[in-house]
This record gives structure tokens, C-alpha cells and sequence, in this order.
């Protein structure tokens, strides 16, 4: 057997390492070399010694507001020092952080508010100004951006907590594509894991400079500040208005690791790339949505010498699978197996295990799982279930929804969101078979697949496109059907292309499935 192809039997296994030095989140701080760069501001670097002043002055501000132990501390801000701190700070202080996507709205952030039954809420003045009256829980105290950084830097500091890692240290809330947001309760063991599991497998360096570009209140944007300070290096956190701004500020702070979704990595593909911007990359890392083929192959030919990891996770466990990167230019559709502290498992319909060459809902069992739905036991219930018979570490497991298939290599493949699948003539249709199909012609920038009811069909496919920047919209249209004819059998041809200057994306950057569900449903043929 060749030396890949045993690593990828190796990598589809489960893999439980047992926890080992758990500490709380806050103590971070302390993993770098007191002088070295820890965080580049707008403003200012911040080294280890600076970082860890700070966390303390502004827990020691946080303790010093006389808010009950366990109480939520919401930030609701663009990236800068507060909310780069505050996940360290607030469970540091015995809160419990909330972060709030900064490009949420008003009603959204209510609702995060009422549900977390905040006790504390920082944000910029022009947020706090557009709030309207209920829109905060009772006894919520706001405090502007600002003052909270002046008040700080007055406070007593406060050392690094010796909390249990089974305390609770944040709250993220999912984008809520499909009803409400719910917030992930996590735990100071599942932030310390996940960050150690991270920086390992990135292998991650101290001379390493991270480009924080993803949103802080997204689970996989705030591990690219955790991972990168276990691993003693630097994060810079960038809020970027075009992708143009990212490819600069790659080249200003020679960054070595650039993490992005599969829309972001389409915008930055089609922008120029000078060779200053190229050189510094070590890694690039994906995650939020599976690659395709072709997007794969534009980024091993726009960054060959960058080591391209392809991620899967979900906010409930963080992060469950990852394909080293040597592999990927032989299996580039893989979402490879599981990462350090994570067990992997492949449910078939019937209950039973997965082997190769066999589909079914991936499970995710081990210290990475969430401690479920903040007040929500029903939602909970559903997918927070016992881990299957078969499962090495047993107990509370996370049932993803999602539907993945070993192939006979033994490496995981992404087939798609269970309520997301097509069924049409009485075949169940994975959409991103056919969206890769569509992004393989070259024609096609990007595009989402959606089953629509269909009286005759069940459902019909639906597929909304952007063409390629290259690509004449109306030769787009009049080539794009002739080569999925030739590309994917009879059911699963689009029924209607739906051509877009530009396909809504969510909060988190990555494209809006459920608001083009909405926005079809009302379609006939």
C-alpha cells in the first residue's frame, strides 16, 4: 500500500487522545515569549507580556462591575482590542462571553440579548445609538467600546483564573439559517482543545503571523486568535471592506496563515496577487463549506507553495476533520478524518457503522462536543444524542445532520446537509455534486443547487449561478446546460438557471442557502 493511502486508512479511524494539561482559556497569555508579538492593532502591537497586562487590567474592570459569577458579558463590535480580549477576559472574571457578529441587525441582536439574558453589553456608540427601547433584557448594562478600554486601563489586574476546564466560558451563537440562532454553550476545555488541536496539526510556529479576517463570533474565526496563541505566535485581526484589502495586508504583515470560507477564497482568486502578497504564505486553511475540484486546483496553482488544509467542523463540536495537506492535490475533494481529541464517526441509516466505500451522517464524539443549546433541551435533545454503540469514548456525542461517504481509500467525503438534499423522480440528489459539476465547466464563479417542489418531479433542481468574472454572462448561460448534459445524468439536470450579478451570504461569509430557499420556493416552471 502507498505511504498516502495507508495515512488515509489512518486518518478515516477514529482518533481519541486522551486530554491532557487542560487549563483555563485565559492562561493563554501565558504560552508566548513574554517580548514576542502576540497582537497587531490598528494602533499598537501588543507582545505576550503586553497581551497578558491587559487581559488582567480588563478582567480585573469586568470583576469590578459587581456582576453575579456566570453571568453573560456580550461584545457586539468590529475587530480591535476589546473584542480580541474579551474571550480571555470574561472567563477570566467568571463570565461568560457572548460575542455578537458585528454585521448583525437590530432584531437579530435582541434576540441574542433576551436569550442569553445578557448582563452586560459592550459595543461601538453607533450600535448602542441604533438599539431601540426593549431591545435589551432588564438590568443589562451598556457600556460604549471606549469608555470600557479607558476604565480598564485603570482597574486592578487580576491573575490567571484556576477554574474548572468543565466551566462554562462562552456562548456562540450559530447564524441561524434555519430558525432562531442558537447559542453553543463552550466550555474553557473545549476552547483549550480546540486551539492545541488546531495549532498541532497546522503545526503552527512562534514566527508564525496569522490574518484574522473571519468573523470573531464565528467559532472557526475566534480559534485563528486561540490556535495561534497556544501556538506562542502572532494574530492580525483585519476587518477588510473588499477582498483587494485582505491581498494588502498579507503583504504589510508578511502573514504566514490565511484562513477563509470557499466564497472568500472565490473573491480572493480573482484578484491580482503580487509576489510580495504570495511569499509569506505557509498555510491556507478552509473550512465553512466544502472546496470543490476546481477551486482546490486554483489555489495550489495561485499558492503552490503554501500547504492548502481542507477542514470540515460544525460550531457544536468545532472542529472534526482535516486532510493534510500532502494529499490534497491526489484526493481534493476529501475532507480527510479526524483531528486530534476528535472521534469520527459514519452512521448509516440503519444504525450501524460505516466502512469504506459507504455513506451515512457524521457523528462527532469527544472532548470537542459542546455542551449543547443555551435553554433550549428540546433543540438540545435533538442533536446532542449518546454517542453510537461502537464509539471509543462514548457518552454525549454530536449528531451533525450532515451526510458524508468514506471512499475506498478510507477518507471522508462531504455529500451534503441532510435538510438540504434533492429529491427528484425518487433519487435523492446531493446539491454540491451538482454545484461542482456546474464550477468544474470553468463557466461558473459560484453557485447553489435547491430543490424546488415540483407536482411532477417531487422536487425540481434549482441552480443559482454567478458566471466567472472571464466568462461572458450570455455565453455563460448558452454553454453552462449543454455541459451538465454531458457531466450528470438525467435527474439531475437543473431544471432553471437562475443567473445572479451576486449570490447573498450570510454572517459568517459563507453563501446564504436558506435565503435563496425562501426566495425560490414561490418558483414554477
Amino acid at each position: 500500500m502507498a505511504r498516502n493511502d495507508a495515512h488515509a486508512m489512518r486518518l478515516a479511524m477514529t482518533n481519541p487522545i486522551p486530554p491532557a494539561n487542560l487549563q483555563p482559556v485565559d492562561r493563554l497569555t501565558l504560552r508566548g515569549e513574554p517580548d514576542a508579538p502576540a497582537l497587531v492593532l490598528k494602533n499598537r502591537t501588543l507582545d505576550y507580556a503586553g497581551l497578558e497586562a491587559d487581559v488582567a487590567r480588563l478582567a480585573g474592570w469586568l470583576a469590578g462591575l459587581n456582576i453575579e459569577p456566570g453571568a453573560r458579558a456580550a461584545t457586539w463590535a468590529g475587530k480591535g482590542w476589546l473584542t480580541c480580549l474579551m474571550p480571555l477576559a470574561a472567563p477570566r472574571a467568571g463570565l461568560i462571553h457572548v460575542p455578537i457578529n458585528p454585521l448583525l441587525k437590530r432584531a437579530q441582536v435582541a434576540h441574542i440579548l433576551y436569550d442569553s439574558g445578557a448582563a452586560l453589553l459592550v459595543a461601538n456608540r453607533g450600535r448602542l445609538a441604533g438599539l431601540e427601547t426593549g431591545d435589551l433584557p432588564d438590568d443589562c448594562l451598556e457600556v460604549e467600546e471606549g469608555d470600557a478600554e479607558l476604565a480598564a486601563a485603570g482597574a486592578t489586574p487580576m491573575a490567571p483564573s484556576n477554574g474548572s476546564p468543565d466551566d462554562l466560558a462562552a456562548i456562540l451563537y450559530t447564524s441561524g439559517s434555519t430558525g432562531r440562532p442558537k447559542g453553543v454553550m463552550l466550555s474553557h476545555a473545549n476552547l483549550w482543545l480546540g486551539a492545541e488541536a488546531v495549532a498541532d496539526y497546522l503545526a503552527l510556529e512562534p514566527d508564525d503571523r496569522t490574518l484574522a479576517v473571519l468573523p470573531l463570533a464565528f467559532d472557526y474565526g475566534q480559534n485563528q486568535l486561540l490556535s495561534t496563541w497556544f501556538a506562542g505566535a502572532c494574530a492580525v485581526p483585519i476587518d477588510y471592506l473588499l477582498a483587494r484589502d485582505v491581498v494588502r495586508a498579507v503583504a504589510k504583515h508578511a502573514i504566514t496563515t490565511l484562513a477563509a470560507v470557499p466564497p472568500l477564497w472565490t473573491q480572493l482568486l480573482e484578484q491580482e496577487w503580487p509576489p510580495e502578497s504570495v511569499e509569506p504564505l505557509r498555510r491556507l486553511t478552509n473550512s465553512g463549506g466544502a472546496l470543490a475540484e476546481p477551486l482546490v486546483r486554483r489555489l495550489r496553482e495561485r499558492f503552490p507553495e503554501a500547504r492548502l488544509f481542507a477542514m470540515y467542523g460544525l460550531t457544536e463540536a468545532f472542529r472534526s476533520t482535516f486532510l493534510p495537506p500532502e494529499m490534497i492535490d491526489v484526493y481534493p475533494t476529501s475532507i480527510g478524518g479526524s483531528i486530534p481529541h476528535a472521534e469520527v464517526l459514519v452512521v448509516k441509516d440503519d444504525g450501524t457503522l460505516a466502512g469504506p466505500g459507504e455513506e451515512g451522517e457524521l457523528v462527532h464524539a469527544g472532548p470537542l462536543v459542546a455542551g449543547g443549546y443555551w435553554r433550549d433541551a428540546e433543540r438540545s435533545a435533538e442533536r446532542f444524542r449518546l454517542a453510537p454503540p461502537g464509539s471509543r469514548y462514548g457518552g454525549m456525542a454530536v449528531w451533525s445532520g450532515d451526510r458524508v461517504r468514506y471512499d475506498s481509500k478510507g477518507l471522508l467525503h462531504f455529500v451534503g446537509r441532510r435538510d438540504a438534499m434533492i429529491k427528484s423522480l425518487g433519487q435523492r440528489i446531493s446539491p454540491q455534486e451538482i454545484e461542482e459539476a456546474a464550477l468544474a465547466t470553468g463557466l461558473v464563479a459560484e453557485c447553489v443547487a435547491i430543490g424546488v417542489p415540483d407536482e411532477n418531479l417531487g422536487q425540481a433542481v434549482h441552480l443559482v449561478a454567478r458566471a466567472s468574472p472571464d466568462t461572458d454572462p450570455g455565453q455563460a448561460a448558452a454553454e453552462l446546460v449543454q455541459a451538465l448534459r454531458r457531466e450528470l445524468p438525467s435527474y439531475m439536470q437543473p431544471q432553471v438557471v437562475h443567473w445572479r450579478d451576486a449570490l447573498p451570504k450570510g454572517a459568517t461569509g459563507k453563501l446564504d442557502r436558506a435565503s435563496l430557499m425562501h426566495e425560490l420556493l414561490g418558483v414554477t416552471n
